[in-house]
Parts: C-alpha cells; sequence; structure tokens
C-alpha cells in the first residue's frame, strides 16, 4: 500500500519537496548574512533594547539590505495552502477520472483502510513539508521579528502553528472537493478559492476578537515636535494596534476632523502642537493586543482551520463509506 501510494503521487511530492528544498537554501544564505549584521544576536535587539545606536545601526542596514527579500516574503503565505492543495486534489479525484478506484477498491485492502492510509500518509506529507518551509522561514525573519513584532500580517501568517493549520485546511477542502468533482484541477481551485475567502474573513474580523483587546491613555507630552505628536504610538512597537487616537479630557475620543481642526488652531496660535494639547488635557489612546498573546492567537487560529479540516476529512470518509461514487 505504501508503494502504490509513493507510486501514484511521487511527482506531487518530489516537486513539492524540491521547491522547498531551494526555498530553504535560499533563506539559509540570506539568513545568515541577515543574521551576521547584529553581533549579539538578534533577539539582543529586541524590545526597548532597539533604541541604542548599534542596534538602529544594524536595524538600517537590515532594511537597506534584505527589506526588499522581507516583502517578497509576504506573499509566502500562500505556500501552505499550495502544499495541502496540491497534495490533496489529487487524491481521490484522480482515481475517480482515471476509474481506477473501482481496482482500488475491489482488492484484498478494504475500502476504508485504503482511504485511511492515503489520507494519513499524504497529510503527513503536507505537515512535513509545511512544518519545514515555516521553521527556515520563522529562523529567517528573527531580525525583522526584533524590529517590527511578529503580530504585522506577513509574520503571523509565516510563523508558528498556523502555516501548518493553513495547510491542512487545505489539503481537507481539495480532498472533499476532489471527491465531489471528480476532477483534480477544479478542486485545487476550490482549495485555493476557499482558503483566500477564509483567511480574509479571520484575519479582518475573527482574529481581533480571539481576546478582549487592551486600551491604554497617556498625556500628550509638553516636548518634541509636530510630527511626533502626531504619529507615536501609545502601546509597544512589538503589540497589535487595534485603533489609536486622541481623547479630550473628559474621555471621549476625537474624530480626525477633530484632530485636525485642533492641529490647525494650534498653528494659526503659533503654539507647539504638544503643548497645545497637553493644556486642554488631550491625551493619546491605544486599543491593542500585548505582543504576548502571539501564542495564544496562534493556538486559536490554528485549532479553527485545524477543526474545519477534520470535519471536511470526515465528509469525505462517510461519502466513501456510505455511497458506491
Amino acid at each position: 500500500m505504501t508503494w502504490l501510494i509513493w507510486r501514484q503521487h511521487r511527482a506531487e511530492v518530489c516537486v513539492l519537496g524540491l521547491f522547498v528544498g531551494m526555498f530553504a537554501v535560499v533563506l539559509l544564505v540570506l539568513g545568515t548574512q541577515a543574521h551576521d549584521l547584529f553581533p549579539g544576536g538578534p533577539a539582543g535587539c529586541a524590545g526597548d533594547a532597539g533604541v541604542n545606536e548599534a542596534c538602529a545601526a544594524s536595524f538600517r542596514r537590515l532594511d537597506e539590505e534584505y527589506g526588499y527579500v522581507e516583502n517578497l516574503l509576504a506573499g509566502f503565505y500562500l505556500v501552505p495552502v499550495v502544499i495541502g492543495a496540491f497534495l490533496g486534489a489529487p487524491l481521490l479525484a484522480r482515481e475517480l477520472e482515471d476509474g481506477t478506484w473501482q481496482l482500488a477498491w475491489t482488492q484484498a485492502v478494504p475500502r476504508m483502510r485504503w482511504l485511511a492510509t492515503k489520507l494519513a500518509a499524504l497529510a503527513g506529507v503536507t505537515v512535513a513539508l509545511t512544518g519545514m518551509f515555516t521553521a527556515v522561514l520563522t529562523w529567517f525573519r528573527q531580525p525583522f521579528d526584533a524590529w517590527e513584532g511578529r503580530f504585522q500580517y506577513d509574520a503571523f501568517d509565516l510563523e508558528g502553528l498556523v502555516p501548518v493549520a493553513y495547510a491542512l485546511f487545505a489539503f481537507g477542502v481539495a480532498t472533499a472537493a476532489g471527491a465531489i468533482l471528480r476532477r483534480s484541477l477544479p478542486a485545487f481551485g476550490v482549495a485555493f478559492g476557499a482558503f483566500l475567502a477564509a483567511r480574509m474573513a479571520v484575519a479582518l474580523l475573527a482574529r481581533p476578537a480571539y481576546a478582549t483587546p487592551l486600551t491604554t491613555t497617556e498625556p500628550v507630552g509638553v516636548g518634541g515636535t509636530t510630527d511626533q505628536a502626531g504619529r507615536r504610538a501609545v502601546p509597544g512597537f512589538a503589540d497589535w494596534v487595534i485603533e489609536r487616537g486622541y481623547v479630550d479630557a473628559s474621555g471621549r475620543r476625537l474624530s480626525g476632523t477633530e484632530y485636525h481642526e485642533l492641529e490647525g488652531a494650534a498653528n494659526r496660535a503659533g503654539e507647539n502642537l504638544n503643548q497645545f494639547l497637553h493644556a486642554r488635557g488631550i491625551q493619546r489612546f491605544g486599543v491593542y493586543h500585548p505582543a504576548d498573546r502571539f501564542w495564544t492567537f496562534q493556538l486559536i487560529e490554528a485549532a479553527v482551520f485545524v477543526a474545519v479540516a477534520a470535519i471536511l476529512i470526515g465528509v469525505v470518509v462517510w461519502r466513501i463509506r456510505r455511497r458506491l461514487i
């Protein structure tokens, strides 16, 4: 059975393995060079330590020399989906397209054992390849994470547990679609579209609600420039800021129009904006999720996608067990 699965799916496994291997080699080379910009390691420049002159210089060089790589990697959150869908789409669809299911299901291996073995083998390959991809990418991004935090979309979707969960979700959707549509290519397309729809819904609507965000306020300092008054963030740099702005002395949040009116009034009066706002009791506020919630959010999101994948696989098992396709 193992030999048969390898013969049927060796092309997909080899192509994906070659892609992940080449990707890993390139990132290991570039990542080694990027890590060398930090004599004490990227972790030594995380948080408040990153404001010292040596770390600031390292971050500048990182952005100048490897910022383009980070920008390119932002689109690689789709790689786990490609892995899962590429392996899941032909799992049943190919058997149904070619008619080989009629032979496979009449051999000595029972239908459910045949299905369970194929599901376990290809899901295992999906996890292994995605895990390797994620591990290398997470290591490469360490200097950028020390600078930007891990709650940025291009970090959260590429690191931790969620890439593997995304891959399993795509695997489940593609397998179920293949069983229903009986075609590999349409099943791949369905999995791709389903992930994009689910990911957008989760990232924009569900993820911010995994926990109650914190709110903090602080007085506007009397020093600094106008630019600092308008752009300084209340939460830490690594926190996930949901909203930020200004509140008046009674705690009411100011709209953008109201803030610009105050800015204009300060300009007309010839006063420093910070001092102008401070004198009127204006405070900054920030609504955010602290950086230490990263793994909690990762666990929640991974559990959601894995649960949906398990349901889809359950549908496939039910369909094969109860119906002769």
